[in-house]
């Protein structure tokens, strides 16, 4: 009986376990936040195409440069999700083109 007992123990914490790892790799997933980037500190390629390496952004929380940070945070930072940084993008450079 004490044997079921432990056997039923293990494998009890074997599940809770990898069940805890599967939630904890979720809530790692990452996205990309567009205009929260101090100068230097972008990761990769910006909006305009004037680069495509991480570090190379020049001004604070340009609006075509992005990090990624954790999931579902990227609002709560101020930032833009690519499609809405694209849109405000595209208007600053009409706007500056006029």
């Amino acid at each position: 009986m004490k044997t079921n007992i432990a056997v039923a123990a293990a494998l009890a914490t074997v599940l809770s376990v990898g069940v805890s790892n599967a939630v904890e790799a979720a809530s790692k997933k990452k996205e990309k936040c567009y205009g929260i980037s101090p100068a230097g500190q972008n990761d990769c390629g910006n909006l305009a195409g004037t680069h495509s390496c991480a570090g190379q952004s020049t001004v604070d929380n340009d609006i075509g440069e992005w990090r990624l940070v954790p999931g579902g945070t990227c609002k709560e930072l101020g930032g833009y999700d690519r499609k809405e940084a694209k849109e405000i993008f595209e208007k600053m450079q009409a706007k500056k083109n006029s």
